[in-house]
């Protein structure tokens, strides 16, 4: 039996409407059953506190969807189902996302008595126009009432945007950086729109902005942002503000995913898995299969891989000499320097032999 810690991943695959570039395992339901989703989020749950023991358990994250959907009734069970299975962690990082018009201050206080500590807000833009553009349900006034609603709790509170859509421009980019400059926010986290196949989006012929003006909005971002950049997509005012869940999975510790549609890395006595599809069902990773996993993760950090075993058998140590604008190895962890993170893909293809 087990007794690494593993972090837990929770999928709420439920939406008011799907966003037209969303490619997420999510549906639109107007009324789904919480009742029955509340039980097989707790069966699951059984079924790996029963494979791990009591392990702990330093982090929950509840993801979708729009998990601020869900009752706080049904929220409450599977906390305390948590806290009955294993060991949460005194200081566990609680988080759960939401979108602006589906959670009002009465209901986020009773998630907050309920544990939650960290709320992820998919604002996406503060433009009415790109708002519906993207197929959102809210207005900018109504993420700025979240925000507003959020500071009256003792929590950390984020907020996402994309940027790099068809006709926006590098200075487009730059004006949204000062906007969240003025929130005052103390994480963010800002994602390029991409088209994926199958999504409103993906059927039609948007124009999108070209390679190289891309990485330019890229730099307009690192050069108007106020927070610091800790991860390719994700900024914040100091490590303290950092999402505590998102940084472990990446520094590649174990996770389990909980929920249809949500993956894992589950680590048991000394082997690593891979959740797949039913919960029941997961796969042996070779150790060369997870050490390329904490490359890519870890690569996309500004703190870069530690340079462990596993690691150093996979990775090519003379392209990394040779490529010093690009990759740095100090302190036994390697990293991308600020020219390498704009062609991530490249270097990992480069790096693992």
């Amino acid at each position: 039996m087990t007794n690494t810690a593993h972090n837990i991943y929770i999928h709420v695959p439920f939406c008011l409407s799907k966003c037209n570039y969303c490619a997420f395992f999510s549906h639109a339901c107007a009324q789904p059953d919480w009742d029955k989703y509340t039980q097989d989020i707790c069966q699951e749950l059984e079924f790996w506190g029963q494979k791990l023991g009591k392990i702990s358990v330093p982090t929950i994250f509840f993801g979708g969807g729009t998990p601020s959907l869900m009752p706080t009734s049904c929220f409450e069970k599977i906390i305390n189902k948590i806290k009955k299975l294993f060991a949460l962690a005194s200081d566990a990082e609680i988080t759960i996302e939401a979108n602006p018009k589906t959670l009002d201050k009465i209901k986020l206080g009773d998630f907050c008595k309920n544990g939650v500590n960290r709320l992820s807000i998919g604002i996406q833009s503060l433009d009415d126009d790109k708002l519906k553009f993207l197929g959102r349900q809210h207005n900018a006034t109504n993420a700025l009432q979240l925000l507003e609603d959020a500071s009256v709790f003792n929590i950390k509170t984020s907020a996402d945007f994309i940027y790099g859509l068809p006709d926006e421009t590098i200075d487009d980019v730059a004006k949204m950086c000062e906007q969240i400059n003025s929130l005052g926010l103390k994480h963010c986290s800002l994602y390029e729109l991409t088209i994926e196949e199958n999504t409103p989006f993906g059927k039609q012929k948007l124009q999108m902005p070209d390679n190289n003006t891309m990485a330019n909005m890229y730099i307009a971002i690192q050069e108007t942002l106020k927070l610091k950049r800790y991860e390719v997509s994700n900024y914040a005012a100091d490590e303290n503000n950092q999402c505590k869940h998102n940084v472990n999975i990446w520094d590649g510790q174990p996770y389990i995913g909980i929920g249809r549609g949500a993956a894992g890395r589950v680590f048991i006595n000394d082997t690593w898995f891979e959740q797949a599809g039913n919960y029941a069902a997961f796969n042996t990773l070779a150790i060369t299969e997870r050490a390329t996993e904490k490359i890519i993760t870890g690569i996309r950090t500004t703190r870069g891989c530690t340079l462990t075993d596993d690691i150093r058998n996979i990775i090519d140590e003379k392209w990394v000499e040779n490529n010093p604008n690009l990759v740095k190895i100090d302190n036994n962890r390697i990293y991308a320097t600020d020219n390498g993170i704009l062609i991530l893909d490249e270097i990992t293809r480069n790096l693992i032999k």
